[in-house]
């Protein structure tokens, strides 16, 4: 079991014990002296005019001592001699543990914080492996195997392994494979390379269809080293486990049977999903024994500003913005600091304000202030991370480009822009700042959303929760189904093979054959198309062709946007931003996904409008709330795209709307949904006029809040709530997974329903907005407009529903707010529309189910108006 704090101890320690340190020293500031304290850090940046109100929460984490062991006897002397030449004299504990579980063959998983040494406590084992396959009677020697989730983080370890290394000469031979490696370097890399640096995307494409050449390595495989496998969650993390089924196949075939090495940030039962991902029964070790200075964290809310946004609702300050300003005092104050950002605009947006208002103080200081994110050149971000590592640069607005992974030790302080998602991402983050052993400080800044809201004002759920699970679904049959076919293809697939692929495999086989993707022969099932079967799918679960954006009037292509997202993003007449150039989409050609722009001016933004139905296809599980039921199951959701409207740049007024005649799409994938009875309503004191908008805002608040209890994001899963569905023939609130097949975000929601619920009708009755803001019910992504929607009504329907859940505490009587609300409009329903809807490869049953009425819906992956 983990603390509550995820990667980080809050047990205090004496500061007479020694911290035991292998680490940099403290480093001096330029002018020669310690740098201030983090605590310090923070009072002066809280000293400007109304700033101190803005902090919510302040945690003061203590420094922790490390605890030092041995390496294993069987780590050969020369491995040992080349770590103690880089610094270090002694493993940390659970770097000792982990080697040792690596030595004896057993699959192990490091979930240790930040900066606590992972690498090394793989590294080790491995690289006293690769010594003594070395000396093997074959020339190639014992191989070991390392997938990263991004390329640039497999670029960063061979450099470092390249560096460990060096004292053991070219009996080490590390080598990067992935789609940037060049044609003529790839012939030596499957000879000659016996530790192959690469990604899980170039695995699946290229390395296991062509297994035949690369028979001598995958014969020689002893160890597969999974760096930051916290990552591999939701429909990208299935994925990713049905290929390391199909690699452990392909050993199998040539009598290889490797050990796994897995490294993660701290996470919730790091065992149990590294067991899900792998297949395979896997140790944990997670007693974190490396040493951490003190952390300052604070929480910051940014204040409201005199303007106010849809509907009235007041505006709060954006977090891009009070980022920004932070960013600049930490320069000014000489405090190296990195500034985490969710968008590659983002990151440079507050780069630019920062570097503008620093040049009005000082003009050199602009230059010590620059931006850092992905699609940057190798030797770019190489010379920013020197600057960063050498003081040259005080401040970096970054993307989670440089969250894996990536060496930025010396960092004072950590800027957050916006909750990442999960706490597990939060901490990784964090720990960017005092990778010394020295004190740091982290803020993180809320955006203006139900989440960010609740979380700074409910600290406990941030310090006192321990880390996500991590959830992913190998069996959900749209994921399965192309590894199959794929697998097929790489070695027929036997009855004795099924039970690697999991309980759902035997069942969809006889689909497959009957969509004649696959044929059953006296030795197996095979593969029947000439088509690459590992070109069925795309393990990132972007599903579909990419539509490719192009200027008309040139033919140049200015880039892609997922098929699933065209039709909210490049439909006809849609307003488009590249590069800061603005272009408006004069046709989308579905057919031959192309959308043609041209380059223009409008003073205006789009947002599309669209319809969503739901239907229950069967339902799973169900528990009665009261009278009302909290269910789980399949669904089918019809998405249409029917409109756009034209925004005033500068007020959002809506100028327009334009009619659209764009295909509907459908998506089958899990759900959980919850009913209200009339007696239930009536408890509540919830009227006809008001029930559509009460639904709609408890829909809303609930998909902002699910995130807190499952790892997923907000587009990650869409919502729809219906007065009176067909199927239910009761009011009742949708929350699905915007992935065909589903993620487990919806089951996990299903599981934690009564704290998810309760944390979102306290989000909801606890925000200071009269009648609902982006804070609490109003959604960016709401396919309606965010109407209509009732925030009291919504809090006493949520009070009754939670009153009567299983095992709850009668609570009496709803909540009587003092000021009475005007009933809203009465719509018939209400959703919130759903992220990426890829095609599945899984053939597919006839629809079933009554359509839906009209609903508002807030769905995955619609782009922000």
């Amino acid at each position: 079991m983990h603390d509550a704090l995820g990667p980080l101890s809050v047990t205090p320690v004496t500061h007479s014990v020694p911290m035991a340190m292998n680490h940099r020293p403290r480093r001096p500031t330029e002018s020669g002296e310690t740098r201030p304290s983090p605590g310090t850090v923070l009072d002066r940046l809280t000293a400007g005019a109304g700033r101190a109100a803005r902090i919510t929460h302040t945690e003061h984490l203590p420094p922790r001592p490390g605890r030092h062991a041995v390496w294993p006897h069987r780590i050969r002397p020369e491995v040992i001699n080349a770590i103690q030449q880089a610094g270090i004299e002694h493993p940390w504990a659970h770097q000792a543990a982990a080697a040792e579980h690596a030595l004896d063959g057993e699959s192990v998983v490091i979930a240790t914080g930040t900066a606590s040494g992972k690498s090394l406590a793989y590294l080790a084992p491995v690289l006293s492996t690769l010594l003594d396959g070395s000396e093997a009677a074959n020339g190639r020697g014992t191989t070991a195997l390392y997938l990263a989730p991004t390329k640039a983080l497999a670029a960063d370890q061979r450099r470092a392994v390249k560096e460990l290394a060096s004292p053991l000469g070219n009996r080490v031979r590390p080598a990067v494979y992935d789609g940037d490696t060049p044609v003529e370097e790839r012939e030596w890399v499957r000879q000659y390379a016996n530790y192959v640096l690469t990604n899980p995307d170039m695995l699946h494409r290229g390395i296991l269809p062509s297994h035949p050449r690369w028979a001598s390595f995958l014969r020689s495989l002893r160890y597969i080293v999974i760096d930051e496998c916290h990552t591999y969650r939701g429909v990208f993390g299935s994925h990713v486990a049905q290929v390391l089924r199909r690699l452990r196949r392909v050993c199998a075939r040539y009598g290889a049977h490797p050990v796994f090495l897995l490294a993660s940030a701290t996470a919730a039962d790091p065992a149990v999903a590294a067991g899900r991902l792998t297949g395979l029964p896997v140790t944990e070790v997670s007693d974190d024994a490396s040493p951490r200075g003190e952390l300052v964290f604070a929480l910051w809310e940014p204040p409201l500003t005199e303007l106010h946004g849809e509907k009235g609702a007041p505006v709060r300050r954006t977090a891009t913005a009070e980022t920004a300003d932070l960013l600049t005092d930490l320069a000014l104050q000489g405090v190296r600091t990195v500034a985490f950002v969710r968008s590659r605009r983002g990151a440079e947006l507050i780069a630019v304000i920062s570097q503008e208002r620093l040049a009005e103080v000082d003009r050199t200081l602009a230059r010590r202030v620059a931006a850092y994110r992905g699609g940057y050149l190798p030797e770019e971000r190489r010379a920013l991370e020197g600057a960063l590592h050498s003081g040259e640069l005080l401040g970096l607005a970054a993307t989670t480009a440089l969250e894996l992974g990536v060496d930025v030790s010396g960092l004072d302080a950590v800027l957050i822009a916006g909750y990442p998602g999960t706490r597990a991402s939060l901490w990784q983050q964090a720990g960017r700042a005092g990778r010394s052993g020295q004190g740091a400080l982290a803020v993180l800044v809320a955006r203006d959303d139900p989440l960010d809201t609740f979380l700074v004002h409910h600290p406990e759920a941030l310090f006192r929760q321990p880390v996500e699970s991590t959830v992913l679904d190998p069996d959900n049959p749209y994921v399965l189904a192309p590894h199959l076919c794929a697998a097929a293809a790489e070695l027929p697939l036997t009855d004795q093979d099924l039970e690697l692929f999991g309980p759902t495999a035997p069942g969809l086989l006889p689909q497959l054959e009957s969509a004649g993707l696959l044929r059953r022969r006296t030795a197996g099932w095979y593969w029947t198309r000439r088509e690459r079967a590992a070109d069925l799918t795309d393990i990132r679960g972007e599903g579909g062709r990419p539509v490719q954006i192009v200027e008309a009037a040139t033919g140049r292509l200015l880039g892609t946007v997922d098929e699933p997202a065209a039709h909210t993003a490049v439909h006809d007449g849609a307003v488009h931003l590249h590069q800061g150039r603005t272009y408006v989409v004069k046709q989308l050609d579905l057919e031959d996904s192309v959308a043609l722009v041209e380059e223009a001016n409008p003073p205006y933004s789009t947002t599309a409008r669209d319809t969503t139905s739901i239907s229950i296809l069967e339902t799973d599980t169900e528990i009665p709330w009261g009278a009302g039921r909290l269910c789980y199951g399949s669904v089918e959701v019809t998405n249409q795209v029917v409109s756009f409207l034209r925004r005033r740049l500068i007020t959002g007024e809506v100028l327009g709307e334009t009619k659209l005649d764009l295909p509907p799409r459908t998506l089958r994938t899990r759900a959980v949904w919850w009913t209200v009875t009339e007696d239930q309503l009536d408890a509540a004191r919830v009227n006809p006029e008001q029930l559509g908008g009460a639904l709609h805002a408890a829909e809303h608040a609930s998909i902002g809040l699910l995130p807190l209890f499952a790892t997923c994001d907000r587009w990650d899963i869409g919502g729809v709530s219906v007065p009176l569905h067909p199927d239910t023939l009761l009011p009742t609130v949708f929350v699905y997974d915007g992935h065909p097949g589903g993620a487990g975000f919806a089951e996990r929601a299903f599981h934690t329903a009564r704290d998810w619920l309760d944390a979102t009708r306290e989000a909801i009755a606890s925000c200071e907005c009269d009648a609902g803001c982006p804070s609490c019910i109003q959604s960016p992504k709401c396919g309606n407009g965010n109407d209509p929607l009732h925030k009291r009504a919504a809090v006493r329907l949520l009070t009754v529903l939670l009153r009567d859940a299983p095992g709850a505490p009668d609570s009496g009587s709803p909540d009587r707010p003092g000021a009475r609300v005007s009933p809203d409009g009465g719509a018939e329903a209400a959703a919130e529309p759903a992220g990426r809807q890829g095609d599945p490869t899984a053939p597919q049953d006839p629809p079933t189910g009554g359509p839906a009425k009209p609903e508002h819906r807030e769905g995955p992956g619609t782009p922000e108006g």
